[in-house]
């Protein structure tokens, strides 16, 4: 039981239950749209592929995970014929991913979605409250690297 000083406020609760609405509604949307194999990982992944092509290095530089672990990523795109890989012709020992045609029009399915997500959420709060969620989501960012990537996302405008 928490002590009387303590809040018994959970943050992390609320934050859980907003991650796993906001994956649900990924899902739902990109369904909908005809793509009913959406994954966690794949809204990140397929934004930063949707840019340009990628080495797997800086791949797992951009998510904020290992090499290996970003290879993982990118078996399973190419499994399910979203990416392909092949060597760097200037650098034999990187692998580039590229968008197959099928994962560039998903990719753009997934940047259409989360934009259009952004947009429902800024459209139930005040600037202010925007802002003051911004604040309190990258407060709960603990680990100094994934601060560091946070740190390049644009903030909500000012009110």
């Amino acid at each position: 039981m928490p002590s009387p000083a303590r809040s018994t406020y959970r943050f992390g609760d609320v934050l859980a239950r907003a991650r796993q609405s906001w994956v649900n509604e990924m899902a739902l949307r990109l369904a909908g749209r005809g793509y009913p194999d959406y994954r966690r990982s794949d809204a990140a992944v397929m934004r930063l592929l949707h840019q340009r092509p990628l080495a797997i290095g800086e791949l797992g530089t951009a998510l904020g995970v290992t090499r290996q672990a970003a290879r993982k990523v990118v078996s399973a795109l190419e499994a399910r014929g979203l990416a392909t890989t092949e060597r760097d012709p200037d650098d034999g020992r990187q692998s580039n991913v590229t968008l197959t045609s099928r994962g560039r029009r998903y990719a753009t399915a997934v940047v259409e979605v989360i934009d259009e997500l952004n947009d429902e959420v800024a459209g139930r709060l005040t600037p202010e409250q925007l802002a003051a969620a911004d604040a309190a989501l990258r407060a709960a960012i603990f680990d100094a690297d994934l601060r560091s990537l946070a740190d390049r996302f644009t903030p909500p405008p000012e009110a």
